[in-house]
């Protein structure tokens, strides 16, 4: 098999590890306005970077019984390179195109007949959605009668979109976990006994502001907040070094069923060797079985003693407990790994 990650931040159909090579010295101007100021693109950065981990992880995935070959990743030129190259795919080789989040838009007009014409020669297709696709993503009627494997983070889809899809399409209900390579970052046996919070500009609301005020006057220089953006790709492997990842869930999210869940940060935490503690969300879902199994410390929402008490409870993890939880989280929850189950089990 080989998967072609589409990426917004991408032009050319290329080998994903050239695209890598390139990606820390890409002159990203081409996609925004002349006027954009330092912070406008520093966030540009910050996304075409998590984009092309993502496509690190999408294009170099592992399954049982299966020779994932060297994957590609484009842009919307990529895609009409694609097309050309489909009629002459090798015989053996099974082509993934995939697309994530709301990228189907970005390829505009032409995604229906591109989708038509590449399952004509044997491409399939693939589209791990979040942000509720079905319900607010207008291309969704475009796509979804060509999906082989749909990984959604809705409940139940919308029932016009479900009613697109082809009949033979594998569907998923999963969230969007860590775009992580299993095993990236070591686990460090002795951290620093600190709990960092894990949050971003977008969701510092006021009861997080109370939250982290609450903190740092509880646990002083044990606790560490990030309250940038996101975290720099680059950086992330750093985190290691402290023992408790405290993340954000979605209340902040306007749409109906991301209100109800949580970010990917419990995820990155766990992958990197973190004891994840996170507020419930709303229904109590989507965390709800790794908290029963050990593997996240929730707190119920609100209750700051309840949070400290959850931030001590997760200090005190012995190194065999986070190992489970590292081991569990590279084996089960990084987006490739996903992928790779649904593609590899598609008929």
């Amino acid at each position: 098999m080989r998967v072609i990650f589409y990426n917004p931040w991408a032009t050319e159909l290329e080998d994903t590890g050239a695209y890598l090579s390139g990606l820390r010295t890409m002159d990203l101007g081409r996609w925004l306005p002349a006027t954009a100021d330092a912070r406008l693109r520093g966030m540009a950065r910050l996304d075409a970077d998590w984009y092309g981990e993502c496509a690190r992880c999408f294009t170099a995935p592992r399954a049982p019984g299966v020779e994932f070959l060297p994957g590609w990743t484009a842009g919307n030129p990529g895609l009409a390179t694609l097309a050309g190259r489909a009629s002459k795919r090798p015989a053996g080789e099974e082509w993934w195109l995939v697309f994530t989040g709301h990228h189907p838009e970005k390829v505009g007009a032409p995604l229906d007949g591109l989708c038509a014409y590449l399952r004509r020669y044997g491409v399939r297709i693939a589209f791990y959605a979040f942000d509720e696709a079905s319900r607010f993503m207008p291309s969704f009627a475009a796509i979804a009668p060509y999906l082989d494997v749909l990984i959604h983070d809705e409940a139940p889809l919308a029932e016009t979109g479900a009613g697109r899809l082809r009949p033979g399409c594998r569907t998923l209900h999963r969230s969007w976990v860590a775009n992580v390579v299993p095993g990236a970052v070591p686990f460090n046996e002795t951290p620093e006994e600190k709990i960092l919070f894990l949050g971003s500009q977008l969701g510092l609301t006021p009861h997080r502001q109370r939250q982290i005020d609450f903190l740092r006057a509880k646990f002083k220089d044990r606790f560490v907040a990030s309250c940038d953006h996101s975290i720099a790709v680059a950086g992330r492997d750093a985190l290691n070094r402290y023992k408790v990842g405290l993340c954000p869930e979605g209340r902040k999210f306007t749409t109906p069923a991301m209100a109800h869940t949580h970010t990917d940060r419990p995820f990155w935490s766990g992958c990197l060797g973190l004891v994840p503690v996170s507020e419930d969300s709303k229904t109590g879902g989507r965390l709800q079985k790794l908290t029963d199994d050990g593997l996240v410390v929730r707190y119920p929402h609100g209750d700051l003693e309840a949070l400290e008490s959850a931030c001590e409870r997760a200090l005190g993890f012995s190194a065999t407990e986070r190992r489970r939880i590292y081991e569990h989280f590279n084996r089960e929850e990084t987006v490739g790994s996903v992928l790779a189950a649904e593609i590899a089990a598609a008929d």
